[in-house]
Parts: C-alpha cells; structure tokens; sequence
C-alpha cells in the first residue's frame, strides 16, 4: 500500500498532490527547452486550480513563485519574473512589539485616554472646555454601548476628573447627551415614522363594511316552527 507517511512531503497543499508529481517530473527532465514549455503549462494548470489567486495583485508572479517552491528551488527554467531564493521567499516579518501602556478604564478605551492628554495640553480655555465637553459626550455614548444601559452624568463628569487628575471639569451648562441621544434615534428609527394604520381593527369592532355583511349572510337566525 502507497501510503501518505511514504510519500515526499506536500509543500503547497492547496495545488495537491499530482501537480506536485508533475513539478517534480519538470524539474527532471534534462531539455531545458522542453523544461520551458512544460512549466508553462504548469502555470496554466496552477492558475485553473486556484482562481481566487486571479483577484491578488501580481497574480502569475505569485503562481511562479509558487512553482519554484514546490521544486524545492531546484528548477532552472526561464521565468518572465526575477527568481527569488529560498532567503527571500521564506524570510519572516519582523516582530511587532505588543503596546504595554495600561488603560485605566478598559470600557473607554485608548482613546479617550489620548484625546484626554491632548484636551489637557490645549492652551486655549475656551477650545478646553469644547473639547472637554466633546470628550464627555463621547464617553457617555462608549459607556452605554458597552453596558447596555443608560449613565447618570454625575458617573461620566467624575471618570473624566479621575482621568484628566482634576485637569478637566464638565460644568453643569454644558450638554454631554448629544451623542448618546442620536445613537438612540439611530437604533429606533420607528419612532420617527409616526402611528401605523390598523385596517384589522375595523373587523375587530364589527365594521368592515360590506366586506362584513357578506360574511354575516351566511349565518341567518332560525324561525322557530
């Protein structure tokens, strides 16, 4: 029995194992012409194979690409492409380092934190207290979404103070439930429609006009005899 465990490893299993024995029998074959033809072919085949490749930028280059690393970079053929080395086809994007600030307030966000350092660091006091108040706003519709309820102002003025160390006040003019009230229209656009007519209720209530004489003809009292 020809099992997998006795078999060359599958390297690109998306294309499977046949197109694989036929990279391998290209990369065989000693005409280096005919070593041409055969490979583009196989480039043909490999693109029929996978048509989602068609929408990726470069597409017969990466179906190239994909064709030396199946030969183990061991075929020499004339490709229309620069031919990349094992060194550059497999090296590893560099690392991104994991942010490792802390958020005080994990329901805020990162955000709220930054546009706080910036309200604090703005010279002007009457651009302060706008965006003072714009933070507050956007605290207030964060904080709903994330509870499902509504918050008392009190809770929003107070986070804000802890997170700003006192920088940064809401005074009690100033509005912070535009947002959070557009959001709720947002979610219930049916208020906005009006009352729905209920033609059902005419039945309901012994109307129905003729529609309801029609069907109480059908249901005439006995005589007695």
């Amino acid at each position: 029995m020809d099992y997998n465990s006795s078999r060359s490893k599958l390297v690109l299993k998306e294309y499977g194992r046949h197109v694989q024995k036929i990279v391998e029998a290209c990369a065989a074959e000693k005409d280096r012409d005919k070593r041409n033809i055969f490979a583009k072919e196989l480039i043909e085949l490999m693109g029929q194979l996978n048509p989602h490749l068609r929408n990726v930028e470069d597409f017969r280059h990466k179906l190239w690409d994909h064709l030396f690393i199946m030969s183990d970079y061991k075929l020499e053929v004339d490709s229309p492409y620069p031919i990349k080395d094992r060194a550059e086809i497999e090296k590893r994007p560099k690392r991104l380092p994991y942010p490792q600030s802390r958020i005080k307030y994990k329901h805020y966000g990162k955000n709220v934190e930054t546009l706080v350092t910036k309200a604090i660091a703005t010279e002007d006091p009457e651009k302060q207290a706008g965006f003072t108040q714009c933070i507050g706003n956007f605290m207030k519709l964060v904080y709903q979404n994330w509870s499902k309820e509504n918050v008392n102002d009190e809770t929003i003025k107070n986070d804000l103070r802890l997170l700003s160390k006192g920088a940064l006040v809401i005074s009690d003019e100033q509005d912070i439930n535009s947002l959070s009230r557009a959001n709720r229209q947002k979610k219930r656009p049916e208020d906005n429609q009006g009352p729905r007519k209920n033609n059902n209720n005419k039945f309901r209530q012994g109307g129905g006009g003729q529609n309801n004489n029609n069907r109480n003809k059908h249901f005439k009292k006995k005589r007695p005899q």
